[in-house]
């Protein structure tokens, strides 16, 4: 089994989509990337602990490569917005990806080097790579949250 984290945009759509993959065992919403040891929603929200909105995926490489996931992540959110996605504005909706390989930094930057390069987005991405970090689960009512609403 292997862990990639992704952040674009609010996390709940995010978990989402990552779920339904085949070869997806767990997704988990929560913080990573701020300052703020264990932070609450509240405090991510107030833009002082520096956390994004990510998602913590575990997954089966013999069933879904890294390389797919990464596909998914670009196509979820516009990645030349900085600080935001859609009508959610704030430093932790920001596009980010931690790696947890040396072998999933190079597959992200080759990755974002192909996009920028083919010209598919109009502005510069500016989505950030950087390595894992603590990740801190978000409170139990943010986990699946689109599933639990719809019942």
């Amino acid at each position: 089994m292997a862990e990639a984290t992704f952040g674009a945009g609010c996390f709940w759509g995010v978990e989402e989509a990552f779920r339904k993959l085949p070869g997806v065992l767990l997704t988990q919403v929560g913080y990573a990337g701020g300052i703020t040891h264990d932070p609450s929603y509240e405090q991510v929200c107030s833009h002082n602990s520096g956390h994004a909105e990510v998602v913590q995926v575990e997954f089966n490489p013999e069933i879904i490569s890294y390389e797919q996931l990464l596909d998914v992540f670009w196509k979820l959110h516009d990645p030349t917005t900085l600080n935001r996605q859609g009508p959610d504005v704030g430093s932790q909706y920001r596009s980010i990806i931690f790696y947890h390989t040396e072998e999933q930094r190079l597959q992200a930057e080759e990755f974002k080097e192909q996009l920028e390069q083919s010209g598919i987005f109009p502005s510069k991405i500016v989505t950030e790579i950087l390595p894992e970090c603590p990740f801190y689960r978000a409170e139990e009512y943010h986990q699946q949250y689109l599933k639990k609403k719809r019942g």
